[in-house]
């Protein structure tokens, strides 16, 4: 297959600043894991540079091998119990009043990581108690015993992403289905708790494919959507098929909202976390106000 070649609008600004090496000093003197660096995702200069950054707990090897995805493949190590509290500890040294928390896949565990999740939540609840704190879960198979051990934490935000069109998702994501994606986000919802999901672009979708996807995520009561460019990340992940013009995304977002979203973010460069802290301005401040 021809390479697809970047238009001139896809730059990416290379990181750096003081506020980007204060997080990046923060990162790796604690020995953490994040998605930005693990995801090579390429907001990663502008979100620490302002100071904002999504934690990656139980792990950097993943029991998944989706084909989108940047992060290792293989036996992970057993969770750290002293995780919950590092992180908790990072997040008070960074100051930050918003804070986004995703994994790995755990399929190796009998609980998934759900009592890690929920152990994580709680410490950072306890050690930085005016952070409102967003979360990017795996769809614990849809199994709603691992999600409500999980939910006992009570995160502000909770984000699962379906990635893709129901049509592609066999090809894009390992073991994951779409309708458990779905399933999982209503019975959250189900809960009271505000729902977020993520899709990329690009790698084969059509429009009505894009809309009827908006359509499912608001028939099980997600609230929030970012809708961001795909970007291979190695020569061994799935190509990219074309690149979506931003006044594309443009059109995404302005029919995200008008089909009842309260946060759409689409653009190029939106990623599952970007902009995150613009939840604040939609609940408020308080941790407790979603």
């Amino acid at each position: 297959m021809t390479e697809v070649r970047k238009p001139a609008w896809l730059k990416v600004k290379l990181p750096g600043g003081e506020g980007y090496r204060r997080v990046d000093s923060i990162v790796k003197n604690n020995s953490l894991h994040t998605i930005c660096s693990s995801g090579m995702c390429p907001n990663i200069g502008e979100c620490w540079g302002n100071g904002v950054a999504t934690f990656m707990i139980l792990g950097d090897i993943c029991t998944r091998a989706c084909k989108f995805c940047a992060t290792t493949t293989g036996r992970p190590l057993p969770p750290n119990p002293n995780e919950p509290e590092k992180i908790a500890r990072s997040i008070q040294l960074m100051a930050l009043n918003y804070c986004v928390i995703t994994s790995v896949d755990r399929d190796d565990l009998p609980d998934q990581g759900a009592a890690h999740w929920r152990n994580t939540v709680n410490a950072i609840r306890r050690v930085n108690p005016n952070t409102m704190i967003e979360v990017l879960i795996p769809d614990f198979d849809g199994r709603s015993d691992l999600i409500d051990i999980f939910l006992e934490s009570n995160p502000n935000v909770v984000g699962h992403n379906l990635e893709t069109v129901e049509r592609l998702t066999p090809e894009v994501r390992t073991k994951a289905r779409y309708r458990t994606s779905l399933e999982t986000l209503s019975y959250i919802a189900s809960r009271g708790f505000t729902t977020k999901s993520g899709i990329m672009l690009g790698i084969g979708e059509t429009f009505d494919e894009v809309v009827q996807t908006l359509d499912d995520l608001s028939a099980v009561g997600c609230r929030m959507i970012t809708i961001g460019q795909y970007l291979q990340p190695r020569p061994n992940n799935l190509p990219v098929q074309r690149y979506v013009t931003p006044e594309e995304f443009e059109e995404y977002a302005r029919i995200a909202r008008q089909k009842g979203f309260v946060f759409a973010e689409a653009g190029p460069m939106v990623r599952s976390s970007y902009h995150a802290d613009k939840a604040q301005k939609l609940f408020g401040t308080r941790p407790d106000s979603v």
